[in-house]
């Protein structure tokens, strides 16, 4: 399974939160019932393997168990890579905001399923 999603930060300019929301945003768009049942898996942390890649302003900022947290199962690895987008917005100090930019990031995620018989 691959999705993509799209997450913004619109105040605050934090590479994070956009992100998680774009993790977030990718996997509300996929379903993975049936795979106990079909696949026979016995173990969702262990026989699902989830990538996660992120086109985010600033790679270095991201904290992988941020990240990690948005995937209620599977073994996840997460890469982030220059990409996303900066664009202007409001300043609003009061909501936590250091300039007028709104941070934007793009995620993929990709399941693997490992199926040692």
């Amino acid at each position: 399974m691959i999705e993509f999603g799209l997450g913004m930060d619109f105040h605050g300019q934090d590479v994070n939160k956009a992100a998680q929301k774009a993790v977030k945003d990718a996997i509300s768009k996929s379903c993975l019932c049936g795979l106990e049942e079909v696949l026979h898996l016995k173990d969702l942390s262990r026989d699902v393997r989830i990538e996660v890649i992120l086109g985010v302003s600033d790679p270095a900022k991201i904290r992988e168990e941020d990240i990690k947290a948005c995937l209620p199962i599977g073994t996840v690895s997460v890469r982030a890579a220059a990409g996303g987008l900066q664009v202007s917005g409001l300043y609003l100090p009061g909501f936590g905001d250091q300039d007028d930019s709104i941070e934007v990031a793009v995620a993929c995620i990709e399941v693997w399923i490992d199926q040692n018989e």
